[in-house]
């Protein structure tokens, strides 16, 4: 008997308790329970909520995990990262283009073969963008180098949460772990599951932290180097051993899980056989449409149809051979896919299957694969039926007469055809002529006449009615408002956000003129590419465009932290172009998670106030000034209270963006669902916010700067606690003077220095 078969025989099963939950709860609880020294995240749906809740816990003091709210994935993955090289237990959590973005990084963990944990909370990856659940973006990981697990239940991602930090740090294996599961339909759905009732349970399973040693950069006494380049050679020799890994992996797999079966009672083999022992006809899924599928199975069964059902808990190793196994009796097999390999005639997981079964010459499963489910898309019990007749038909037939398709697909009807409601407007539609701006040759600034609001309300707003934001939600009004200041045609791109999700689902959209959607990250380099050939193609006269267009980047919710390096390098590139953040002070498209523009103090999703924390622990980011020391022409903060001067400021930064180059505006925009305000109090929000100088309004012109509205000039300066008041999320705030004097402190600071550079054209 080996030490493990001891070990296992003495294990008796540890005490639980039952709770009902979803699987981001089990996951988080399960972090919870290890206690992990760092997560490194950024908020994406539908994985958010595992940090969310983690940060609960951590205002409760039920844990002393280190979160760190990253700049996005990528920066998520490089935290992550390093703290795995000294040594730290890691954790992180994301879903499709998030893990797409960090993608780059995960080859590197898993090659220089350090341990941790991701969660990936699977959904659809853009475009166009979906926010529900297919598995895109996991099979992108095929090729990381990661372990992957798969769960299909809330218990089975805290289940497998524990076991694979066990996994990833076992000496043999020493390989960074992905627990993959369902978004939506296993993120959120809650289930009755168990849990160990004391963590000291969980913490004795996955052992001790590994002693800092020669594989950890914390030991001065024995430095290492990390990640030189490597020759040919070197690189073939270290991906072999990451394969001899993955190899080894396998075999330990099963010893973790029958230890974790001993204490826990519940079995996870690599391969779920349900009806496999004289199965004639089978169906392969992943995750939670394998649930779905088991009472078919038994329905076929009571009919006398020898049907099974195959569902891996393992996909990372390929469980090979258990699926050459599993098949020597199936006489057709029906893959299902929540993703396409695109062009490849199936599916990642048909090619693997069907190359295991060719290494078995005795094997002759007919094959079938189908694509289902895409973005979310539902798939119900007599779906999985259908998957069976198609396999029973194969079967009858001898061959499987369309061997790869797309399931649930809708051909399109001509009497649906989509047709513009509005009668499109551009060009004069857009043009006042009541706003004058003419460049100053003695002060090299612009001089704007803009006319009573009254005589502007005649000029058509850019957006239609119908647009679903939130009562009180600023950010839309605010942009029309804007919008007020800019003459004739825009092409505006909203990056991903509230203003863009509340104006544009397919196949309805509130825009009147040419809008565009990217990611966060990709905003500004996408206008500048639209930019750059627009007047490229008007040069070489392909385009007929008399008037000029301008072109309208439009961010918020946190778009400027993920991204802020693209938009400083628009900037230093000096495209002709509009940056307009609506600044909401946090990811609220996501759920009101901290971003960098949330300030001091303030409570969101994950800067939770508790006994053992107070809201955000650092000081917002005053994205003006670094975009101000880009050196592009214009720089302007607004607010919708104070609207002559945003009307003001909009049709300077028209006039810059197609004379001179970049121009970066931040509007203060008020959530009245997250900022826990009332939806009436917008404007007196917003007033309040300047007269505080919270958010001071004004302009830096050719790097001159200029306060376009002094509270204190006007007598009108208040403390920055009667803004503070207005705000559900900040009440905490008025109890603690040192918090409150912190937040006082910066807030004067600020005002004290802007002040000073309005006095000297120098600074």
């Amino acid at each position: 008997m080996s030490i493990t078969e001891e070990k296992i025989t003495k294990m008796t099963l540890a005490e639980q308790t039952t709770a009902f939950e979803s699987g981001n709860e089990a996951a988080a609880m399960a972090a919870a329970q290890i206690n992990y020294h760092v997560m490194g995240y950024f908020p994406i749906t539908p994985s958010t909520e595992i940090a969310q809740i983690l940060d609960q816990k951590k205002a409760q003091g039920l844990h002393d995990i280190q979160l760190i709210a990253a700049d996005g994935e990528h920066g998520s993955a490089g935290i992550c990262y390093g703290a795995a090289l000294a040594g730290a237990r890691v954790l992180n959590a994301t879903s499709a283009n998030g893990f797409m973005y960090m993608l780059e990084q995960l080859p590197v963990q898993s090659g220089t073969r350090f341990p941790m944990v991701l969660n990936l909370v699977t959904r659809s990856i853009s475009g166009p963008l979906d926010i529900r659940g297919d598995h895109s973006d996991l099979y992108f990981a095929l090729n990381t180098g990661w372990l992957i697990l798969t769960a299909s239940t809330p218990q089975a991602a805290y289940d497998m949460n524990i076991m694979a930090l066990k996994w990833s740090e076992h000496p043999e294996v020493r390989l960074p772990v992905i627990v993959a599961y369902d978004g939506f339909f296993t993120s959120h759905q809650k289930r009755k599951l168990s849990y160990f009732k004391d963590a000291k349970t969980v913490r004795a399973f996955v052992g001790d932290t590994p002693p800092v040693g020669f594989d950890h950069v914390v030991d001065p006494a024995q430095p290492i180097s990390v990640g030189a380049h490597m020759n040919g050679d070197d690189l073939l020799n270290n991906h072999y051993q990451l394969h001899l890994a993955q190899e080894r992996a396998a075999e330990v797999y099963q010893q973790i899980a029958a230890e974790f079966k001993a204490m826990s009672g519940r079995d996870y083999p690599v391969l779920e056989l349900y009806q496999m022992e004289d199965a004639e006809v089978a169906l392969f899924l992943l995750n939670s449409a394998a649930e779905t599928a088991k009472m078919i199975v038994d329905k076929l069964r009571a009919q006398g149809v020898k049907a099974g059902l195959i569902r891996p808990n393992v996909i990372r190793p390929f469980p090979a051979e258990e699926i050459r196994t599993a098949l020597r009796g199936v006489k057709a097999l029906l893959v299902g896919e929540r993703a396409d390999s695109y062009g490849g005639k199936g599916g990642n997981m048909t090619h693997e299957i069907r190359s295991a079964l060719k290494l078995d010459p005795a094997n002759q499963t007919i094959v079938l694969s189908r694509v289902f489910g895409l973005g979310g898309k539902d798939f119900y019990p007599d779906e999985a039926e259908a998957f069976f007749n198609l396999a029973m038909e194969a079967m009858n037939r001898g061959e499987a007469a369309v061997p790869f398709d797309y399931f649930g697909q809708v051909p399109g009807d001509p009497v649906h055809e989509l047709r513009p409601i509005l009668t499109p407007q551009h060009g004069d539609a857009f043009n006042s002529g009541l706003i004058q701006v003419t460049p100053d040759e003695a002060t090299g600034k612009l001089k704007v006449k803009v006319p009573p609001l009254r005589s502007l309300t005649a000029k058509p707003k850019r957006l239609a009615p119908g647009h679903g934001a939130c009562p009180g939600c600023s950010a839309i009004s605010s942009l029309e408002l804007f919008f007020k200041g800019i003459e004739g045609d825009v092409v505006t791109l909203f990056q991903t956000g509230c203003s863009y999700v509340v104006t544009a689902g397919y196949p309805y959209t509130s825009h009147k003129q040419t809008f565009i959607h990217n990611l966060f990250q990709n905003g500004a380099a996408t206008v500048a590419g639209v930019v750059e050939a627009f007047w490229e193609r008007k040069r070489r006269g392909e385009i007929d465009v008399s008037d000029n267009v301008t072109f309208i980047m439009v961010t918020g919710d946190g778009g400027m932290d993920i991204g802020m390096g693209p938009a400083i390098g628009s900037a230093l590139r000096n495209h002709k172009m509009i940056i307009l953040e609506y600044d909401n002070e946090g990811y609220m498209n996501t759920g009101s998670q901290l971003s960098y523009s949330t300030p001091l103090g303030h409570q969101t999703s994950t800067s939770g106030v508790g006994k053992a924390q107070k809201g955000k622990a650092f000081h917002h980011k005053d994205t003006p000034q670094i975009m101000a020391a880009t050196n592009i022409p214009y720089v302007f903060t607004g607010a919708e209270a104070f609207p002559q001067d945003l009307i003001m400021k909009a049709a300077k930064a028209q006039w810059y963006a197609q004379h001179e180059g970049l121009v970066y505006g931040k509007v203060l925009s008020t959530c009245p669902l997250n900022w826990r305000s009332e939806d009436q109090l917008g404007t007196k929000i917003l007033q309040t916010a300047v007269d505080s100088c919270f958010f001071p309004l004004y302009e830096i012109e050719h790097g001159v700067t200029n306060i376009t509205y002094n509270p204190e000039a006007k007598n009108k300066r208040i403390s920055p606690q009667e803004w503070l008041k207005l705000m559900g999320k900040t009440k905490h705030m008025l109890h603690d003077q040192e918090l409150l004097d912190a937040f006082e402190e910066e807030v004067n600071r600020r005002w004290e220095r802007l002040k000073l550079k309005h006095e000297s054209p120098l600074l």
